[in-house]
């Protein structure tokens, strides 16, 4: 993950998954000898998959990396490091795929997939980063954040930028960096001084860094800097002007559709040299487009280090007005219009998984949580808020840390570990409502993926929870295939959506609820006076980092 895929653990080599039915007029045996690669540069893990033209994975290494917590509530991570994960992924899955006899020659292209915010400065002249990358759940901006809402003209950003004032975009990372970090302001002073979230950083360096100087996003990840005016999908003067941004004195990334032959260069070095990247999105998006979610009205749920539900709205953004995220959903540019979505995103998911895990050491490995949940036969009256970097949508709660309710002497490890599972399933049924308000259509049912999607007790819950049945795949590495769809789309391994109704759509498994309406509300009733509960924790906290 990106946000997505990365909380629960993944094997590190994949054994191709049985055949998809191929669209009409289709050539099989063509589709089987073309291998698209894809990037999945996630938040806590890195991987590179090579997908054959069924959409099926071939080959695959996986890499975690080292996250940094350098004070309560900041989370940073090397962006070389980040590089230097991808590239040992690249090369491990491309040996695992020439030892199964197959050519290099035969990947037509590649895609990137990655967490999005998350931001990172260089210095033009050394291409070198001038701090640590600033991972997108940190919350030092909490302080900034309250200060900027008071600034003229807060009150209209978000019907420019889909997004609202709050920890999470990456124009407050890049305005603490530039109040905090000397070395970022000298270089924003010469205008020297080059911003990207890890979708550009990828880009600038696999392309050779300051040599080609490829220096480009694309507009599902540029619409979450706050820098976008989502009807143009071009920087907003207005915006930047809020952010005391001057453009003379800051290089930003130039804007293109998602797929595109030649925008996002080509590799620069090792087994895969020379290779074009033609595919670039964000995680979210990636991993509805690999759930095929080209209709409006559909959604996907990822549930990985955070969650994110996107609803696919159409052709034009919907901004929101119950405490959702309009955002670009995909952009296969050519003749194809933008399309956009209505987000909800969850700041920890799987993350609070990994809490139960490695600091309450209920279990020692995620996998095993949900073993540890099916000891009680429900969460015994537990409610965890998991607010651990404030609370995102729809409650945009800043000032809310992480909370447990309903702690008795009969409470047990599986209480807590359940309860630590159902929080992302509660925050997901408040996004669905907010959707329902926003568009005035309520979901049927909903597609998931993700590493928390692998836990049947968890999806179980969920469809209890929301009401309505879950629909997960076999292949669960919709963001990675998401990603080789739209590089695969402009190297014509496919050229219509059509061409793809079939992929993944074999042996899923729907989790129908099990329970009354009555007693999921009665539940959900819970959750939202815990909710409340969590308010404001953090409102006069004298010890608060931001600056």
């Amino acid at each position: 993950m990106t946000e997505s895929e990365d909380a629960a653990p993944v094997e590190q080599h994949i054994d191709a998954e049985p055949e998809s039915k191929q669209a009409p007029n289709q050539d099989k045996t063509k589709l089987e000898e073309w291998f698209i690669g894809s990037i999945d540069q996630g938040t806590t893990s890195t991987r590179f998959l090579i997908f054959n033209g069924l959409g099926v994975p071939v080959a695959s290494h996986q890499i975690e990396f080292k996250q940094m917590y350098p004070h309560s509530g900041w989370m940073e991570q090397d962006p070389s490091e980040i590089v230097e994960s991808v590239q040992t992924c690249i090369e491990e899955a491309t040996k695992s795929f020439t030892h199964m006899g197959q050519s290099t020659d035969d990947i037509k292209a590649i895609g990137i997939t990655s967490q999005r915010e998350t931001t990172v400065l260089w210095h033009a002249d050394t291409g070198e980063p001038l701090y640590n990358a600033i991972v997108w759940p940190d919350t030092r901006t909490q302080s900034i954040v309250r200060e900027l809402k008071e600034r003229k003209g807060a009150d209209k950003l978000q019907d420019i930028c889909g997004l609202p004032l709050s920890t999470y975009p990456s124009a407050l990372k890049l305005t603490w960096l530039l109040r905090n970090v000397k070395e970022v302001q000298q270089a924003y002073d010469v205008g020297k001084l080059m911003f990207g979230t890890i979708d550009t950083w990828l880009l600038y360096k696999l392309n050779g860094g300051k040599e080609k100087k490829v220096h480009i996003t694309d507009s599902t990840n540029a619409s979450r800097t706050m820098f976008v005016n989502l009807h143009t999908l071009q920087y907003s003067p207005e915006v930047l002007e809020f952010f005391q941004l001057d453009t003379k004195k800051i290089i930003l990334p130039k804007i293109v559709p998602c797929s595109d032959t030649e925008a996002f260069g080509s590799l620069a070095s090792g087994v895969l040299k020379g290779k074009r990247i033609t595919g670039c999105l964000g995680d979210q998006s990636a991993a509805l487009v690999g759930q095929l979610g080209f209709e409006p009205g559909m959604a996907k749920n990822t549930y990985g280090t955070g969650c994110f539900l996107l609803y696919n709205v159409g052709e034009k953004p919907v901004m929101s007005t119950h405490g959702l995220l309009a955002t670009v959903a995909y952009n296969f540019g050519g003749k194809r219009k933008p399309v956009y979505a209505l987000e909800g995103s969850i700041a920890v998911a799987g993350s609070a998984v990994k809490y139960v895990v490695n600091n309450l050491k209920f279990v020692d490995s995620s996998d095993k949580i949900s073993e540890c949940a099916a000891t009680v036969e429900d969460n015994g009256g537990c409610y965890f808020v998991t607010a651990f970097s404030g609370l995102f949508a729809p409650y945009w709660i800043d000032s809310a840390q992480g909370t447990m309710f309903g702690i008795t002497q009969y409470t047990e490890q599986g209480h807590i570990a359940r309860a630590a599972m159902e929080a992302t399933c509660f925050q997901t049924k408040a996004i669905l409502d907010a959707m329902e308000k926003d568009s005035g259509h309520k979901l049927t049912e909903l597609a998931v993926d993700g590493g928390m999607s692998n836990s049947d007790l968890c999806m179980q819950s969920q469809a209890d929870i929301i009401n309505i049945p879950v629909d997960r795949p076999v292949m669960r590495e919709t963001t990675a295939l998401g990603a080789a769809i739209v590089a695969g789309f402009a190297v014509d391994v496919w050229k219509e959506f059509e061409e793809l109704k079939e992929i993944n759509k074999e042996d899923r498994t729907i989790f129908q609820p099990r329970i009354s309406h009555e007693q999921s509300g009665k539940m959900y009733k819970r959750w939202t006076k815990a909710v409340e509960m969590s308010k404001g924790w953090l409102d006069s906290d004298p010890e608060s980092a931001s600056q």
